[in-house]
């Protein structure tokens, strides 16, 4: 029998990393007991290793509840989501399948960026917000300070906000009333032609892929033949159900309820999160509005440390987009470095993840190049030239104008570390929009901003230069027109691909010379001078020289004629420059990072 949709509620819960948002997740499944006992655990919704440690949610995950009340059985889908900015699209997806959302924020820490940026997106969509106050059991806890925050931000009543602890489970009953009152059940119509909305997909090594998706119109039926409308490609349904703890299978599922659908798929590309599902037999004429693709933002090149691992990280890279279909590959090769694969990425965080996964679950010891961004480049002849790498960018005489990406930035710091926030949003070519205190002691600052400037470096040094108080958050603004330089480095002359970058004018000559400095002190002395030069263009802009090991060849001379000491000494130039010709220089790894260290 299928449920009756005035007793559905579908919610997410909007918090900042660290906000307690899995821990009162663990309360809701516990209360409602929709988890055994001995099955549970703390962060039950984040079942990696890496999740756990780090204390955040990196993949999002749906969970349904059952709840009596008033001999009424609701059912309450829960719709977990990535708490960091680089997964915000998973975000908008999984917020567009709620009637609503609990805002969830620290008592100890107040209302920080990221808990902002996703408050708008509820908003944007029309979804009831509960606001809840968490960790009030905690000796630091600014109960009054903090309600006061979120009166402001959205408008509700002292009244309205629930008090909660995920720790000790108080005012977990007041959190599900209020769901079941607040929110409203989902407005879909049964009987009209299907339309799915899929927000996450997971991998199964046996059945392929599963996406989750929520009934928006009509109902999905096991072994009917549906059709993806992104990717235009059809499937049988070979297994619908619910997402309990454990999956159960269902033979219907009607609108407005949550599940997933298995059909065999094994490639990742062909499930995009935000696609619709539509039924062959009585197609719907449009998707869910909403559906993009996701665009990687940051680039890098990833290598195998020994070239002999070069098919193993492939296969490994391809489980890896099993599992997270917002990651981009494709194979590249460096003089350098050998044979590797220049990825594409949704942030810094999403790359350190995939490193750390490559590590954990492939064993891969793998080099990361410099994480740079995409550019346009316009030459004379009226083209357009997509920049993933240095060594794309058209030669300076045929170069118009380049394009590059900037994005709307927000920070939440604590008043008295604005001046080095400031400083640091300068020296990176911010510019300041707006200010203003959220209370006496916090101020939100938007700055627009080249997104080349924060991809690395930028999040840590503003976590240090504020102790870790400021919160950062940013969106995609567009492409506006920049000079760029490129800067090479050469070596006795020749140019070395891949410690080529792409910088400000601004900052072209400070940044050549450092490399350079930087080099110096990594290559090891060689038997003949080495030249290490800096250039735009044909135009050197920086040089260090690392001196030759010298033998002394007049050490046998005592006394006599200079002349003698002298064609001793012509001879060994010659020597040496000979060596020179025919010698190659050995770039250590370290100086490939070390590239991305110029600021300690």
């Amino acid at each position: 029998m299928d449920k009756k949709q005035d007793l559905i509620r579908n919610f997410c819960i909007i918090a900042h990393i660290d906000h307690g948002k899995s821990t009162l997740a663990d309360r809701l499944l516990e209360f409602t007991e929709t988890v055994d006992k001995k099955n549970l655990q703390n962060q039950l919704l984040d079942n990696m290793d890496l999740e756990r440690e780090r204390g955040i949610t990196i993949k999002s995950h749906a969970i349904q509840m059952s709840f009596n009340q008033n001999d009424k059985e609701y059912c309450l889908n829960l719709i977990d989501t990535p708490g960091h900015v680089d997964f915000s699209y998973e975000v908008s997806r999984s917020i567009a399948a709620c009637e609503g959302a609990l805002l969830i924020v620290d008592a100890t820490q107040g209302i920080q960026a990221q808990t902002i940026s996703n408050l708008y997106l509820a908003i944007e969509n029309d979804l009831k917000i509960i606001p809840v106050l968490n960790k009030i059991d905690l000796a630091s806890a600014q109960i009054e300070e903090v309600s006061d925050q979120i009166v402001d931000l959205i408008g509700c009543g002292r009244e309205e906000i629930i008090h909660a602890s995920g720790k000790t489970g108080e005012g977990v009953k007041n959190i599900i009333e209020s769901i079941i009152k607040n929110i409203s059940p989902p407005k879909g119509e049964i009987n009209a032609p299907l339309q799915a909305l899929i927000f996450d997909s997971v991998f199964n090594s046996y059945r392929g892929i599963e996406a989750y998706f929520k009934v928006v119109n009509g109902k999905i039926r096991k072994g009917e033949k549906v059709k993806f409308f992104a990717t235009g490609k059809s499937y049988f349904a070979d297994e619908v159900g619910v997402l309990k703890f454990k999956k159960e299978s269902r033979d219907v599922i009607s609108s407005g309820d949550v599940g997933y659908i298995i059909s065999g798929i094994k490639n990742a590309n062909e499930v995009k999160v935000g696609d619709t599902i539509i039924s062959i037999e009585n197609p719907a004429e449009k998707p869910i509005d909403g559906f993009e693709e996701v665009k990687p933002m940051v680039f890098a090149g990833i290598y195998p440390v020994d070239t002999e691992d070069y098919e193993e990280l492939r296969s490994s890279m391809e489980k890896l987009k099993l599992n997270d279909a917002s990651l981009h590959f494709e194979p590249e090769s460096s003089a350098a470095l050998g044979f590797g694969f220049r990825c594409g990425f949704l942030g810094m965080l999403h790359m350190e993840i995939i490193q750390e996964r490559l590590d954990r679950e492939f064993d891969m010891n793998v080099i990361t190049t410099v994480p740079n961004v995409s550019y346009y480049a316009y030459t004379k002849k009226n083209e357009k030239v997509l920049v993933n790498n240095p060594t794309d960018l058209p030669d300076g005489n045929e170069l118009e104008y380049v394009e590059e990406p900037f994005i709307t930035a927000q920070i939440i710091t604590n008043s008295d570390f604005i001046g080095p926030v400031m400083n640091l949003c300068i020296e990176k070519r911010g510019v300041l929009k707006n200010q203003f205190y959220l209370t006496t002691n916090r101020v939100e600052i938007s700055l627009e901003m080249p997104l080349a400037e924060i991809v690395f470096d930028f999040y840590d040094r503003l976590k240090s230069i504020s102790k870790g108080y400021a919160s950062f958050d940013y969106q995609p603004l567009e492409m506006k027109e920049t000079k760029l330089t490129k800067v090479d480095i050469l070596l006795n002359g020749d140019k070395v691909d891949a410690l080529s970058s792409l910088i400000h004018q601004s900052n072209a000559f400070h940044i050549g010379k450092k490399m350079c400095i930087k080099l110096k002190e990594l290559i090891p002395r060689q038997q003949f001078d080495i030249a290490i030069q800096g250039a735009i263009g044909a135009k050197i802009i920086a040089r260090e020289t690392v001196k030759a090991l010298r033998k002394d060849v007049t050490a046998k001379c005592y006394g006599g004629d200079i002349t003698r000491k002298r064609k001793l000494l012509e001879k060994q130039k010659k020597g040496k420059k000979r060596m020179k010709q025919i010698g190659n220089v050995e770039i250590p790894q370290s100086a490939f990072l070390a590239v991305l260290k110029l600021n300690d």
